[in-house]
Order: C-alpha cells, then sequence, then structure tokens
C-alpha cells in the first residue's frame, strides 16, 4: 500500500474512533508495526495527530459546520470568487476544492462551457442542473459537517484526472507563505489535487493573512496565483509576491 493511502486510512480510522493502537492500525492495513509508527511520526510532524503511549490519537480541530462558515464574511468571499471566475476560459476542466469560497465560485461558473471536478458537495449541489457544466463528483466517503468527499477512493479518482487549474482553499497563510488547513482529513487531497492541474489558483480572502489552520499543504512555491481582496501587504503575502506568486485583488 502507498504511503499516502496508509495515511489516509490511518486518518480515516482517528476520525471515526478518535484513536487507534499500533497493533489494530497494523492489522487494519496489513502493516508492520515499524511502519505504521514511521507513519505516525511523519502525521505528527504534520499537526494532524498526537502520538500516545502504544498509538495516536486525533489532533484537536477547530473547525466549524460548513453552513456556519458560508454564512461569515459573505460579501469578500463572494469579490473573491468573482475575481477567479473571471480567469476562467470556456473549455477549461477545473478543480475546485472543498470550503465555501470555492462553492462561491461555483456559483459564478452557471452557463460557462467548462468540467467541474471537485469532492465539494456543495458545489456539486450548486452545478447539478446547469446543463452547460459539466459536472464530474469525485467519490469517497461522506464527511456531512464539510459536505465535502474524503478517502483513499477520492484520492484514486484524482490520481486518474487532470485539469487545467485547482482552486484552492486554506485555512490560513503563514508569514512564510505556507498554506495550511485545519480540516485534517481534507490534505491529502488538496495535496493530490496540487499534482493533477497545471496551474494552482489559492483562494484566500483577508481574513486568511494569517488566518488558522493545524496542518501544512504546500509551500508559495507551489502557487501560480492568489486570488484576494487583503488590501494591506502583509507577511504572507509578501511572502508569496517574493516566491513569484501573481497576486490577482478582488
Amino acid at each position: 500500500m502507498l504511503p499516502q493511502r496508509r495515511h489516509a486510512e490511518i486518518l480515516r480510522c482517528l476520525t471515526q474512533d478518535g484513536s487507534a493502537s499500533v497493533t489494530t492500525l497494523c492489522e487494519q492495513l496489513a502493516a508492520s508495526a515499524a511502519t505504521i509508527r514511521r507513519d505516525l511520526i511523519w502525521l505528527e510532524r504534520e499537526g494532524v495527530l498526537v502520538r500516545v503511549h502504544g498509538g495516536a490519537v486525533l489532533g484537536p480541530s477547530p473547525e466549524r459546520p460548513f453552513d456556519r462558515v458560508a454564512s461569515e464574511d459573505i460579501s469578500a468571499k463572494d469579490a473573491v470568487a468573482k475575481a477567479a471566475a473571471a480567469l476562467v476560459d470556456d473549455g477549461d476542466a477545473l478543480l475546485l476544492d472543498i470550503g465555501t469560497t470555492t462553492h462561491r465560485l461555483a456559483a459564478h461558473l452557471h452557463g460557462r462551457a467548462v468540467t467541474v471536478l471537485t469532492s465539494n458537495l456543495a458545489v456539486y449541489e450548486e452545478l447539478a442542473d446547469d446543463n452547460a457544466v459539466e459536472l464530474i463528483l469525485l467519490g469517497g466517503v461522506v464527511r456531512r459537517n464539510y459536505r465535502s468527499m474524503v478517502g483513499f477512493l477520492t484520492e484514486d479518482a484524482l490520481r486518474q484526472v487532470h485539469a487545467d487549474r485547482v482552486f484552492l482553499g486554506a485555512a490560513g497563510i503563514r508569514a512564510d507563505g505556507s498554506v495550511m488547513d485545519d480540516t485534517v482529513v481534507e490534505v491529502p487531497l488538496k495535496r493530490a489535487m496540487l499534482a493533477a492541474a497545471d496551474q494552482v489558483v489559492l483562494l484566500a480572502d483577508a481574513g486568511k493573512f494569517p488566518g488558522g489552520g493545524l496542518a501544512r499543504v504546500c509551500g508559495a512555491e507551489e502557487i501560480d496565483m492568489v486570488v484576494t481582496n487583503a488590501g494591506e501587504p502583509g507577511p504572507g503575502l509578501a511572502a508569496m509576491r517574493e516566491a513569484g506568486v501573481e497576486v490577482i485583488e478582488a
């Protein structure tokens, strides 16, 4: 089993049960204790779990329900989404990440001759009745709290597709330009989306500088563009510019 799939399965077990022993993980993943311990060390460094004697527990997460997040900073998110939609050309294949800003982006794609690939159920619901949009829903385990799909099935699907660009969400951008997220089970999927697209466009309203986040998704060097309404060039945005990221002002 590939390390990425083991990591996803470990997170799935922890999300389901809250904790897991090394012995249990060895049995479920058909892996040696040494392999599982290395995986747990790596995942702890990524900030998604905490190792305890004999196993691990899921790291604390401040995640809030999708609908609550969607009701906050609506005008800022819509401004960013509208500016992002202006980057789209007819015929483009687009990967839309989870999150409320990408959902707003989907609302600006109605009637466009584009292909949208997503694990975001809110995006699916937004575009399901729009015959102009070719809509591809990535499979996986449904996370009802954040209206998304996760797991190794979603990762496998991402390895089979290619997009012109991915529109990526984030919980925050650190001073060094690191893109962070607090939806820890989604982090492997975000990384798989980066690998599946020619261009990476980060959607980040002013509140994401610095924002929050427990786990690092990627560095500024993996981002091509950032669309933001952040008027003040703080350290995170400055780091993006220094890395050669094109900044689109919403």
